[in-house]
């Protein structure tokens, strides 16, 4: 288990470099989007990874890697923008959406060492076309609950959606870097 934290806090540091860098290049403007649209983007990032894994053929130079760095920082946004609402314009500075951030990022690492707890790291035996799998069906969730306006009978509901799928994003980033 410490070898998954330590792998685990240096995924999570290059995340958060990307996001502060592009914090830097275009501000919060990403604060605009609705839930729905940072879903889609999601959707979006897996299925490019589902195509790369099933064509082995990818014609735009971003690694699976890559796409799974985006899919963890959009999934932080959107818990973000559950938080504090939809804005009409840009409207947090660096520094307070870093404390967003690492909150969020700080909650998921927490969830993360619980279930491994509990399911004793079961995710070291799974490939990562069935992690990619487990992404896009719990981004499926997600646009069902979007589409029952947030509402859920017995389901966790979209934040822990969201949380899954950043810890299954990082889990398949180790196993690429241990390939």
């Amino acid at each position: 288990m410490k070898n998954t934290e330590s792998q685990y806090k240096k995924i999570n540091y290059i995340c958060r470099d990307l996001f502060i860098n592009k914090m830097k290049d275009y501000g919060s403007a990403w604060r605009i989007l609705r839930l729905s649209s940072l879903t889609d983007q999601i959707y979006i990032k897996a299925q490019r990874i589902r195509s790369i894994q099933t064509l082995n053929e990818k014609k735009i130079n971003e690694s699976e890697t890559d796409e799974f760095i985006g899919i963890i920082n959009y999934s932080i946004m959107a818990l973000i923008q559950i938080d504090l609402g939809i804005a009409e314009s840009p409207d947090i500075d660096l520094k307070k959406a870093l404390t967003y951030y690492d909150d969020y990022s700080n909650s998921t690492f927490e969830l993360m060492k619980e279930k491994n707890h509990d399911y004793g790291e079961a995710w070291r035996d799974m490939r990562v076309t069935s992690l990619t799998d487990l992404i896009i069906q719990k981004i499926l969730r997600i646009k069902q609950i979007e589409s029952n306006g947030g509402i859920t009978i017995v389901s966790e509901g979209i934040s822990a959606n969201y949380m899954d799928i950043i810890n299954y994003s990082i889990f398949s980033i180790i196993h690429l870097k241990n390939k």
